[in-house]
């Protein structure tokens, strides 16, 4: 339970982000940082990648529902792993972090807001929130976890 303080960073950076994104950006309308990266505002009413999108508004309450049985499985999962699993308990922490973050957004405004657009000439990637990156670092540690760090070594 002492990674829950992570979670807590993870959904307060996120939070003002998006406050600071919908404060300064206007919706669509690109704003170059670098080249390869512009501040987009966007209303984002699916799952990552904008999955599910124009579903007609019951994926709302999908989403909802799924984001708080991962975010309460994760929070058992944490309170049972041993205090020597810090790589694992950090990357849950990231996860559920961006999990709430998100669902913050969808109960309060019924979509998430996404401002980060990464893009290479014409082709660009979906646009991203700090939650979005946040589950994204944790799921890439839960993998190298399962594959480096854990009990049953994986073999290629």
């Amino acid at each position: 339970m002492k990674w829950l303080w992570l979670s807590l960073l993870v959904v307060i950076i996120d939070q003002a982000t998006k406050l600071l994104a919908s404060h300064y950006l206007q919706i669509q309308d690109p704003v170059a940082v670098f080249p390869g990266i512009n501040l987009t505002l966007m209303h984002n009413t699916g799952a990552a990648f904008s999955i599910l999108s124009q579903a007609g508004g019951w994926q709302r309450w999908f989403f909802i529902g799924l984001a708080v049985t991962v975010g309460i499985a994760i929070v058992v999962w944490l309170i049972n792993l041993p205090a020597d699993k810090r790589w694992m308990a950090c990357a849950l922490a990231l996860v559920l972090g961006g999990a709430l973050g998100n669902l913050w957004d969808r109960m309060t405004l019924s979509y998430v807001i996404d401002f980060i657009d990464v893009y290479f000439q014409n082709w660009h990637w979906p646009a991203f929130n700090i939650a979005d990156s946040a589950i994204s670092i944790g799921a890439v540690m839960l993998v190298i976890d399962a594959f480096w760090f854990g009990e049953a070594k994986v073999s290629v």
